[in-house]
């Protein structure tokens, strides 16, 4: 462990009250180690990799989830090599190659990371730690939604609102609210799951308006979110039953709306999120407006990492002044 998990769940009043929302609140994964929620899953994966004496473990990644894991596996004594696209984040690749992994870059998409991973592991035996090819993941990042009814006091929200690329989040949250179901410590009530992608790369999206059960290759994808540049996931199927099961949707926001979002939350709330955390904002926006969301329903935001992962969406040019310059009046 790094300390994970036991993040904030912020009542955004300002930005809430201003939108049409009373209960709006976001749930902040960008104050745990690493700076993102995959941190939740490197701990539990991680951990019982170690158990099972793996020396050597493999994955493709779209940037965080690399980064996360290699600092757990530098604590825990275990080899790790990350390959992820080349145009992932600059900061993704330092944090991961700072822990001493082993660090490849694909001309691709996470999909051909992906190939050339599975690839390896089938020769050289290496512990796959693709996502969902390991069932120990999902079982840290569950505990966002065991956290989220705890500080709720057990009083289930009506909609909660996840950014998805690979799925992982929402499935263990929804794995969550499930097994909380079963031991009685929360009622039938099941909060509307909402799965948020980009316009540039929304499958689970097309699949839900299409009431498919698993989606379609996206055919090139591109936003500037990077965490929701997934042009299939491999749990689709597991991301649409919890949409479905939960009378809950889909929703695709655009780029600019993202970093209108994200501009939003940093000068309203002093929250610095990630774009996609920001996009879910846009998400619930765009709903509030559909009326599917109504204005006294508590909802909740994740906000999966810290946009100083992404410093490329924030564009400034302060003035510079000479050490006898004055400062202008208010």
């Amino acid at each position: 462990s790094l300390g994970e998990g036991v993040t904030p769940l912020i009542h955004l009043k300002k930005s809430g009250l201003r939108l049409g929302f009373n209960s709006l609140y976001l749930k902040d994964e960008s104050l745990i180690p690493t700076g993102t929620f995959k941190a939740r899953g490197a701990a539990v994966g991680v951990s019982r990799a170690k158990e099972l004496g793996i020396k050597v473990l493999a994955m493709p990644t779209n940037g965080n989830a690399g980064g996360s894991w290699a600092a757990y596996c530098a604590r825990a004594g275990i080899r790790a090599i990350i390959v992820m696209p080349q145009d992932a984040p600059v900061i993704n690749r330092k944090e991961v190659a700072i822990t001493g992994a082993d660090l490849y870059l694909v001309n691709g998409l996470i999909s051909d990371a992906g190939k050339i991973v599975g690839r390896a592991i089938a020769e050289y035996g290496w512990y796959d730690a693709s996502t969902l090819k390991e069932p120990y993941r999902i079982e840290g990042k569950k505990t966002m939604g065991l956290e989220i009814m705890e500080q709720l006091d057990w009083k289930v929200p009506d909609v909660i609102i996840y950014p998805t690329g690979g799925g992982v989040g929402i499935i263990g949250i929804y794995k969550a609210l499930r097994e909380l179901q079963e031991i009685g410590w929360i009622g039938e009530k099941t909060p509307r799951l909402v799965s948020v992608q980009s316009a540039g790369c929304a499958p689970i999206v097309k699949a839900w308006e299409e009431r498919r059960s698993e989606s379609t290759f996206w055919k090139d994808s591109k936003t500037i979110a990077f965490g929701l540049n997934v042009p299939k996931a491999l749990g689709d199927f597991l991301i649409l039953e919890a949409l479905y099961k939960t009378n809950g949707c889909a929703v695709a926001v655009g780029d600019t709306e993202i970093l209108s979002t994200q501009q939003m939350l940093a000068s309203e709330e002093g929250i610095f999120c990630c774009p996609e955390g920001a996009a879910t904002l846009s998400a619930a926006i765009q709903l509030i407006k559909k009326e599917w969301i109504k204005p006294n329903e508590k909802v909740v935001l994740l906000n999966t990492g810290t946009g100083l992962k992404y410093p490329e969406t924030v564009h400034t040019e302060p003035p510079l002044l000479q050490p006898d310059d004055q400062l202008p009046a208010p």
